[in-house]
């Protein structure tokens, strides 16, 4: 017998919302795992406590924003409509089947006004991390730090040039006192003072998002791009640092900085760190080794000119302070210059007779030249990291740490395009995707263990 549904559906049923969401769906645990009770008393300083219209339970606009991070819903227009539909939305929320759905423009009026030039956000990022180490999911021991390029809204052909400063690395006077120190150990005269000539450099700006960088990198798509530079705690995975810079900063100029602020927010003891080759470089070695800390980063390949010999074919002395080449005569120090590197030279009249001359070097002076930075003993304590058994397995487990981590972010949670524009825009829809992911981990971990 031929019948329909369609006017059962006009029955009226006594229900109540919370019947009609799944006993374990995500946003249940979220619910009873999570303490969002800091939130109000983190924004309370932003309302007005007398005047005004009643503004809508900051509770609930920060829920709307998490459940677009959790479920990677782009548009807020986009939000509203699926809260106004979702049961389970307006059950996290807290709104009744015939209530209203908050409008779509509260969230972005709360950013552009209410909330700019705070650090809300990253108050909440913290506050998750917290919640994960009080449930002994953060250990603080091993850390691991990497970085991902966020396609910035904006056309890559429309951008002016710009000449900008070159700015002062944040070691430079602690190189500088290094260098002085070298020289007059072996009796070099102090450098003279260079007058205050600052370097510049061209470099392409957007009209759209000028706070975006241009990147152009190896293996990288080109383009207007941000970067999310971001660590992750060894033993649950817990995301512990999100910091946003344009795409043209390298990676590892914030991280010793970013290292340092983990370390004084959340009393982290730091161990050992495991990094991509892209932080192998000689101050990052250096700063590792004045915190103690057991570093552990990727080898760099440097391929030599085809036809010459490599660098590692010369042999350092340490205790003689010299280099031997392949046919065993010395390169003797000769003086250390303003970048930290010390110079050591052969002697031309070996050189112009040996076999290899033409494999060693094209100086017309028939004279070898290598270069060892002052700080280069550190760089070679992170390669035999590396080549340790502990090293080997701390790096085997970045893939599984800070490189899912992103995997997650892009495909699940909608990171792989900025929504905005601006770096502190950005940077919201960074930590906020984050704070979610770290939500999600501490969520599903205690309804497994509990």
């Amino acid at each position: 017998m031929f019948n329909s549904k369609k006017e059962r559906q006009m029955e009226i049923e006594m229900v109540t919302i919370d019947e009609l969401v799944p006993e374990d769906h995500l946003l249940r645990k979220i619910d009873q795992y999570i303490d969002f009770s800091f939130i109000p008393e983190k924004v309370r300083p932003y309302y007005s406590e007398n005047n005004g219209r009643p503004s809508l339970d900051p509770l609930v606009l920060f829920k709307m924003m998490f459940i677009g991070y959790f479920y990677g819903i782009r548009s807020e227009r986009e939000l509203e409509r699926q809260i106004q539909t979702n049961v389970a939305y307006r059950w996290f929320l807290g709104l009744n089947l015939t209530d209203p759905v908050p409008h779509h423009s509260t969230i972005s009026w709360n950013r552009r006004t209410r909330f700019k030039d705070t650090d809300i956000f990253q108050e909440i990022f913290d506050e998750i991390v917290i919640q994960a180490m009080n449930h002994r999911m953060v250990g603080g021991r091993v850390l691991y730090t990497d970085s991902t390029h966020l396609k910035a809204n904006a056309n890559k052909r429309k951008f002016s040039k710009k000449e900008v400063e070159v700015e002062t690395a944040d070691y430079i006077d602690k190189l500088n006192e290094a260098i002085e120190e070298d020289r007059a150990k072996r009796g070099k005269k102090p450098l003279k003072k260079k007058e205050g000539v600052k370097k510049t450099k061209e470099i392409k700006v957007s009209d759209t998002d000028p706070e975006s960088g241009y990147l152009y990198r190896e293996n990288k798509p080109e383009g207007f791009f941000y970067l999310d530079h971001r660590t992750t705690d060894l033993k649950y995975n817990i995301i512990t640092d999100v910091h946003v810079t344009p795409g043209n900063i390298h990676d590892s100029k914030p991280y010793l900085e970013r290292l340092d602020h983990q370390i004084k927010r959340f009393g982290f003891n730091v161990e050992a760190v495991g990094l991509d080759a892209g932080y192998l470089t000689v101050p990052i070695c250096r700063g590792l080794e004045e915190r103690n800390i057991f570093g552990v980063i990727a080898h760099r390949r440097y391929k030599s000119r085809k036809g010459f010999l490599p660098k590692w074919k010369y042999h350092y002395n340490a205790e003689l302070d010299k280099y031997t080449c392949p046919e065993g005569h010395d390169l003797t120090y000769t003086t250390t210059d303003r970048n930290g590197y010390r110079q050591y030279k052969s002697n031309p009249e070996i050189c112009k007779h040996c076999p290899l001359l033409n494999q060693c070097t094209q100086n017309k002076d028939h004279q070898k030249t290598l270069t060892r930075h002052i700080w280069e003993e550190s760089k070679e304590k992170v390669r035999e990291n590396r080549l340790s058994s502990e090293g080997k397995w701390i790096y085997r487990m970045r893939k599984e740490k800070i490189e899912r981590s992103f995997a997650d972010s892009k495909e699940l949670h909608g990171l792989r395009y900025c929504r905005l524009r601006g770096r502190e825009k950005v940077r919201e829809q960074a930590l906020m995707t984050a704070a979610c992911q770290n939500m999600k981990k501490v969520a599903l971990h205690l309804d497994r263990v509990v």
